[in-house]
């Protein structure tokens, strides 16, 4: 078979002729001649490192591979859709008389060298085309196989566990000390728990998207008979039916619209695709014929009673996608039980989605695997090898997120020179690597998203920043476990502080973002906004001075421009039930308190939420201060005073570059939000409203 497309079958010797066909054709064509750009990757061939630009790099002569993926790449999220489910499933669902089988769609590309195996085990159409969505970006970062089920095929639920699991042993056997992931979409759900209890030995990472271990209780029970005694000849209206029932058109519908659009635009394009999906939706009486279909119901009830009756025996890794519109089946409800009922389990609620979650705009598989930390090659998850950079639509999914403080807080980003001039934007911080960027933690941590989009934006350099290890921990987590502001956090570099995580960030010659006055310093009292509360260890001065980093310190204002302490941790405290619900919290959260022996302010760690008022917004400023080069300074490793000293200089930077912004602020011309608006409005845009001089 060309080498461009794999197909594997465990339950025959012969591959299955005319899916093959489909791969080399239309599928296989539809899927790789997009000429859409792709971001630099880095490709290995025949052992040598190479730039490709412009185009997807397809395996060819001597297996090229890509090694590394550059921030903001692109991950061809959306460029395939609904409409191209449906004209692919034309192709699939003719009939050859082959058994059940793998295939890896010729869009999943080339992957990251030692990337982990995924496996998709489909929902009730059995097509095995349910990530069609995500076949770019999955297929950069994983070994993509989908489970094909012929539509004629009628294979038992038990055996279609076997052979499952005969390809997991398989591969576990030549790479043992890697993971394999089972995403498993509805009735997929079932196999991958199945599978998952009867191989506990096996290192797993399970993904369900609103499984169907909940069939028992499904909303379509009492059409069941109906669909039994409905004629042959009106089953062709059923999947209309079925479609919306399993699904959100609109949200199908919506998967490759620009929201950057005006809403005419937006509004005229959606129904022009709800228009062209409408008309494919017969096809599914094809993929679905009415004994099909209801072996396949019968094939859901066993599938569930089999997987809930192993439940106890699952040590995977899983995480549980449910919908909150779910159609089909009680799926938020299942969740819960779920997460009850394992060992190590995880949930994403999407309240707005449909059944068919995969398949809807809004949802994009590998960023909510990023977000929950559950990428890992090997058995033990790393924060920094592990992780893998935002691309472009994660990138614009993030700047639409925090597009209200970017236009209220109308951010000015200034750096020093070596020369000590102060200009505006980024030129001032070194590109390359490692460099420790070291400044004030703002109340809440306000400027944080500006200043890594900031660092994306203009210079595409991803800040890693170093956080409290409370943040990956499930005591953050929101009681309704939607994705969140925190899973953005992780999304976008964040990881737990620790010398070693530190170590290995310098070792990549990463840009890393540290603050030493950490948690005490974010959630500062009333009164002690722009104060520094730093500890006495100098410890990152001297793990910067081995690596010859450069350190560049920073200070940050604007917090009392945007919002006013109405209630901090002295004033809640006091407060019946509160008080003792933060005490409660705090007290879950010790184990991760990493500063338990320290002294002074900055060991009270204490977390809580403060009340905040909005004001009538004035703006952040930033100063990034002159670099301090650590190269040719390693002897101030042995040197206690020196180090103390270089510790003091360097928050004393800090200090001076808030006490300059402050004093500088006040010459700002669009300081107030509203000289902003009518700048911008006759104008420019909001980067370019101008500041004060430097």
């Amino acid at each position: 078979m060309a080498s461009t497309m794999k197909s594997f079958s465990l339950s025959r010797p012969h591959f299955a002729s005319n899916l093959e066909r489909v791969a080399h054709s239309r599928y296989s064509s539809r899927c790789l001649s997009s000429k859409d750009p792709a971001a630099a990757l880095s490709v290995k061939v025949n052992g040598a490192v190479k730039e490709e630009r412009g185009k997807v790099v397809i395996e060819g002569k001597g297996r090229e591979e890509v090694v590394k993926l550059e921030a903001l790449w692109e991950d061809g999220y959306g460029t395939e859709t609904v409409q191209d489910y449906l004209d692919y499933a034309g192709d699939i669902i003719k009939p050859d008389g082959g058994p059940v089988r793998w295939f890896t769609p010729i869009s999943c590309g080339p992957h990251l060298r030692g990337s982990p195996l995924l496996l998709f085990l489909p929902g009730i159409d059995g097509l095995g085309l349910g990530l069609i969505l995500h076949h770019k970006s999955l297929g950069k970062v994983f070994d993509v196989r989908c489970m094909h089920i012929p539509v004629q095929d009628r294979t038992p639920f038990a055996e279609l566990v076997v052979w499952v699991e005969q390809t997991l042993r398989t591969e576990h056997s030549s790479c043992p000390n890697k993971p394999i992931y089972l995403v498993g979409d509805s009735f997929g759900g079932c196999l991958a728990l199945a599978v998952a209890a009867r191989n506990p030995d096996i290192d797993l990472v399970v993904i369900l998207a609103n499984p169907a271990t909940s069939f028992g209780r499904s909303q379509l029970q009492p059409f069941l008979p109906l669909l039994e005694a409905l004629p042959n000849e009106l089953h062709s209206a059923f999947p209309y039916f079925l479609s919306f029932v399993m699904g959100d058109p609109v949200k199908m519908a919506a998967v490759n619209i620009d929201t950057a659009g005006p809403p005419n635009q937006y509004f005229e394009q959606l129904a022009n695709n709800l228009l062209a999906m409408l008309p494919r939706l017969s096809g599914l009486a094809d993929i679905i014929p009415k004994e099909t279909l209801l072996w396949r119901l019968k094939q859901l009830n066993t599938g569930a009673a089999y997987a809930n009756s192993r439940l106890h025996a699952v040590k995977a890794e899983v995480l549980v996608l449910a919908s909150g519109k779910d159609g089909m089946l009680p799926s938020r409800d299942e969740a819960w039980r779920l997460l009850k009922s394992l060992k190590n389990c995880n949930i994403r609620y999407f309240k707005d989605n449909g059944h068919t979650i995969l398949l809807e705009d809004g949802i994009n598989l590998l960023t909510i695997i990023k977000a929950t930390n559950m990428y890992r090659r090997s058995r033990n998850h790393d924060y920094v090898m592990d992780f893998l950079p935002p691309s472009k639509s994660e990138f614009k999914l993030a700047i639409e997120g925090n597009e209200l403080l970017q236009n209220f807080g109308g951010p000015v980003f200034l750096s020093t020179m070596k020369d000590g001039k102060i200009v505006r934007g980024l030129d001032g911080v070194p590109e390359e690597g490692p460099v420790l960027l070291v400044g004030y933690h703002m109340l809440m941590g306000l400027e944080l998203s500006p200043l890594v989009l900031q660092f994306l934006h203009e210079k595409k350099i991803l800040v890693r920043g170093i956080a409290h290890p409370t943040l990956f921990s499930d005591v953050i987590e929101s009681e309704n476990k939607e994705f969140s502001f925190y899973d953005y956090t992780k999304l976008f570099g964040a990881l737990p502080v620790s010398a070693s995580n530190l170590f290995k960030l310098f070792k990549t010659k990463s840009h890393v973002l540290l603050y030493p006055g950490g948690a005490r310093e974010a959630l500062h009292k009333r009164g002690e906004e722009y104060k520094l509360f730093w500890p006495d260890q100098p410890e990152f001065v001297r793990m910067a001075a081995r690596f010859e980093a450069t350190i560049v310190p920073f200070g940050v204002i604007g917090e009392d421009d945007l919002a006013q302490l109405v209630l901090d941790y002295n004033d809640m405290i006091k407060i019946p039930y509160l008080g003792d619900l933060i005490r409660s919290e705090n007290e879950k959260a010790q184990e991760f308190n990493f500063r338990a022996g320290a002294s002074g302010e900055v060991a009270n760690q204490d977390l809580y939420v403060p009340v905040i008022v909005p004001k009538i917004p004035g703006r952040l400023y930033y100063l990034f201060g002159k670099p301090i080069q650590m190269k040719g300074r390693k002897e101030t490793l042995k040197d206690r005073e020196k180090v103390r000293e270089l510790y003091l200089s360097i928050k004393s930077e800090v200090e001076a570059s808030m006490s300059y912004l402050l004093k500088k602020r006040e010459h700002d011309p669009y300081r107030n939000i509203i000289d902003r608006a009518m700048y911008r409005a006759f104008r420019a845009p909001m980067d370019q409203v101008p500041t004060f001089e430097p």
